[in-house]
């Protein structure tokens, strides 16, 4: 028995080591995939908020839905989706790195640390955007340069051309990361809150009025998960939330991105210089909040649609 014991045990413990790892990467697939269906239901009003936080001169006199309008006269139907390749790119490693990161580190706070409760949503929520946001920025800042360019007025060919003028002209590996503070400090709410606001509702709308709004898992039927209106809803409402406590610091953190793009670039060097010359040139409601209507307009689709898809993959994966 002591020999047969010894030898199984060595068994036992890979086949748990490659469940593990399989969860890991089925994890990882489910959280990109909800992230490229996200992004892409809402791929061109990201556009437009870029070239709206960015004063873009060829839009800057326009509002959210004149621009939306100008750009296909401008630049064609596929102008609305101009920077979408490198956004592909970034989104799945982001998508996937901040699910992923979410169920572990809400697992690490839980059992590890003893934190539990909603707070532990709202704190593993935070830190697993900052962890997506730095493994992703170089992409992310690709993706803003990209997409701010005008029709005729190209500085980049591409995603590599991007990459490889800012190496060069920008301070090397660190210019990739311009911007950074800004986005860490307004990705840890925004996260947060997203996740937060999220978990939160699924949980009162699972514990009180199960019937109602829930319905048993497809691949685990003694697991209930709300239906899937229901999970629009609730995605919408944390984006919604999430959004308006973050967005400042969202606005300065794509003027510092576009860097010499801009030619006010020398007053955008740091997160204070940004807000102070932005809150002073341009006011709370056409400088800091520029776009903000566009956001809730991008940020309700988007959530819903992320947390949605993550859900259903959650399924189709069997990670419930």
């Amino acid at each position: 028995m002591s020999s047969e014991a010894a030898v199984s045990t060595p068994t036992a413990i890979s086949n748990t080591s490659t469940k593990r790892d399989y969860y890991w990467l089925r994890s990882f697939v489910a959280g990109g995939v909800a992230g490229c269906c996200a992004k892409t239901t809402i791929a061109p009003l990201d556009r437009i908020k870029i070239l709206l936080q960015g004063q873009n001169p060829h839009y800057k006199h326009l509002g959210v839905f004149s621009t939306l309008r100008a750009v296909p006269k401008k630049e064609g139907f596929l102008g609305l989706y101009k920077g979408n390749g490198a956004m592909m790119v970034r989104i799945f490693p982001y998508g996937a790195i901040q699910f992923m990161a979410f169920d572990n580190y809400k697992k690490l706070l839980s059992k590890q640390l003893g934190i539990s409760g909603h707070i532990h949503r709202l704190m593993a929520g935070s830190m697993a955007g900052m962890s997506a946001v730095i493994c992703t920025y170089p992409l992310d800042m690709v993706r803003a340069r990209l997409a701010f360019q005008v029709k005729g007025e190209h500085r980049y060919t591409g995603i590599a051309n991007a990459f490889h003028t800012i190496y060069l002209k920008e301070g090397g590996f660190l210019g990739f990361y311009r911007g950074l503070t800004p986005t860490l400090i307004g990705m840890a709410p925004y996260a947060g809150f997203s996740f937060f606001t999220f978990g939160t509702l699924k949980s009162l709308g699972l514990k009180h009025f199960p019937e109602m709004l829930g319905r048993p898992s497809s691949d685990n039927p003694d697991v209930l998960i709300l239906k899937s209106y229901v999970n629009l809803l609730c995605g919408g409402v944390a984006g919604a939330i999430a959004q308006t406590i973050s967005y400042p610091l969202d606005v300065a953190r794509r003027r510092m991105q576009l860097g010499t793009v801009l030619p006010d670039s020398d007053k955008c060097v740091s997160l204070r210089k940004t807000l102070l010359y932005v809150y002073n040139e341009y006011g709370i409601k056409k400088g800091l909040y520029r776009g903000l209507s566009l956001n809730y307009i991008r940020c309700v689709p988007s959530q819903a649609v992320a947390f949605t898809t993550y859900e259903f993959m959650k399924q189709a994966l069997h990670l419930n």
